[in-house]
């Protein structure tokens, strides 16, 4: 089983002094000051815990797929904490370091949450990293440790392909210090223990970590599975850079809904949309005929995802309006009933969404949507400037939108209208979508209607939100019922979603009177 820890740590470089001074020598052959660190306030004494010995080695793909997502993965020995270690990067300076025991395979856990970036692609050890650590606490007046301290010395091994560790493996050496914050401690002790350091003169290490650096000081520079930064001139670039940040973000956000971490399953799914989105907004720009069958596995993921996120917002949605109300008014097990119909849905929806994750059809569009965008069916249209392509894709947008919300204003409430505000919904997100693609070229202009349109979406997100809370309501009130309970509570609750429902629908003609604002429109033509 894989435990999960929260790294927020520093690293330096120590100075090199000339032999013959008082400190001893470092294993390295090097000499180094460690600084007096009681001289941080809060600290009130060093303890040193000795020198552990560490080996690990580094894994990744030949192209360095995990290093260029900033992603580590090693299986190391010695020290308390050996075996495999995958660490995701959440900050500067810190990571989420997930831990798997030794083993001489990668366990299952891990390989899955690298799986979106590596693929087919083997995994293979690429550096060697040797480490004798001296370790020291440093504790305060109470005897708690406030962070450890770590001085490394480091002997780095390049592991070529087909040569192993054995000749022709390019090594460095170096010393350096790591300052790790210890579980729920101050990050300004941090600050505190930098100044301290740099006034002895050492300085942040000049790489993110130990890999990082060796990689860059041993064997020649493998090319990066990340293509380099490009320019933005044409309406082609500006979208094919959109497009290019919606794939990675499927691609990162794979592991967080693996990880079950909050909203992950949400952020997915929208990264699956704004690609969709583009691929027929921007059709100008993007051939159709290519992008079409990738847009369709994208509404196949987008959809399977919507089991575990539609599930994830009912229940909030429930939960609080439930909450909302005194118990008086919570008739039977209200709670209760509550907690196992989520827990039930959640359940089954978590293990649907991670089956997707797990097939070969999702793996089969990760390297579809990394083909297309390696070779893209780039139109005329692309090379158009931003300024004249983009908006008239933003506009047509646009009026979909109006000839929906429109045609929904006229219909009396009930079902069909229910449906034609769900449309209407879907194609406030498209042009939402649409002018956010375009932001980077176009600005504030772009940015406004972007404003404009979630108002919209918002408006009909919880119009469909009350549609979808009102099934599920009826069909606790027959569960209840059916128990020998008292289904007033769900009866009440159905009413006030009801009215919900309705206070969406008067509100939707002034949300939409502002979004077609005709200084809005003036605004869009000028872009």
């Amino acid at each position: 089983m894989a435990d999960t820890k929260r790294e927020i740590e520093r690293k330096y470089e120590l100075p090199v002094r000339p032999a013959g001074g008082d400190e001893g020598p470092l294993p390295d052959g090097g000499r180094a000051l460690l600084p007096d660190l009681t001289k941080v306030r809060a600290v009130s004494a060093v303890t040193a815990r000795g020198v552990t010995e560490l080996d690990a080695v580094y894994h990744d793909t030949s192209d360095l797929r995990l290093t260029a997502d900033s992603l580590t993965l090693r299986r190391r020995t010695g020290g308390a904490d050996e075996g495999w270690h995958l660490k995701f990067p959440v900050g500067d300076g810190v990571r989420d370091e997930i831990q798997a025991p030794l083993s001489d395979t990668l366990p299952d856990e891990l390989a899955a949450l690298v799986r979106s970036r590596v693929r087919g692609t083997r995994l293979t050890p690429v550096v060697r990293l040797r480490t004798s650590r001296a370790t020291s606490l440093l504790v305060d007046k109470a005897g708690r440790t406030l962070a450890e301290v770590a001085l490394d010395t480091v002997h780095a091994e390049r592991l070529l392909a087909g040569a192993g560790s054995g000749a022709g493996a390019r090594t460095a050496d170096w010393t350096e210090i790591e300052v790790e914050l210890a579980e729920d401690g101050d990050p300004a002790l941090l600050d505190a223990v930098e100044k301290v350091l740099r006034k002895a003169g050492v300085r942040p290490a000049s790489a993110a970590s130990k890999l990082a650096r060796a990689l860059a000081e041993t064997a020649p520079p493998t090319k990066s599975h990340k293509a380099a930064k490009r320019v933005l001139v044409t309406a082609g670039d500006h979208v094919l850079a959109y497009l290019r940040e919606q794939a990675d973000a499927i691609v990162s956000y794979d592991a967080a809904v693996r990880r079950d971490l909050p909203d992950s399953v949400h952020q997915l799914r929208v990264a699956t949309r704004r690609m969709r989105s583009a691929f027929r907004t921007y059709k100008r720009v993007l051939d159709r005929d290519a992008s079409r069958p990738i847009g369709a596995e994208l509404q196949w993921l987008a959809g399977e995802l919507g089991v575990d996120r539609d599930h994830e917002v009912l229940a909030e949605r429930l939960t609080e309006r439930v909450g909302a109300h005194d118990i008086t008014l919570l008739l039977g097990p209200v709670h209760a009933r509550l907690r196992i119909w989520d827990a039930e849905g959640r359940t089954d929806a978590r293990a649907g969404t991670l089956a997707v994750l797990d097939s070969a059809r999702y793996l089969r569009l990760l390297d579809s949507m990394e083909a297309l965008l390696a070779d893209p069916p780039l139109l005329d249209g692309a090379a158009r400037k931003p300024a004249k392509a983009l908006p008239r894709a933003i506009v047509k947008d646009y009026e979909r939108l109006a000839g929906r919300v429109e045609y929904a204003l006229t219909l009396a409430p009930g079902e069909e209208r229910d449906l034609a505000l769900h449309d209407a919904r879907k194609a406030a997100k498209r042009a939402r979508y649409a002018a956010d693609a375009a932001v980077p070229a176009l600005g504030k202009p772009a940015k406004r209607f972007s404003k404009r349109m979630k108002a919209v979406q918002s408006v009909l997100g919880d119009h469909q939100d009350s549609v979808v809370a009102r099934d599920a309501l009826r069909d606790l009130a027959i569960k209840a019922h059916a128990a020998g309970e008292s289904a007033f509570t769900w009866g009440l609750l159905y009413g006030e979603e009801e009215a919900r429902a309705a206070d969406r629908e008067r509100e939707l003609p002034r949300v939409w009177r502002k979004s077609a604002d005709p200084k809005l429109r003036t605004a869009l033509g000028r872009l």
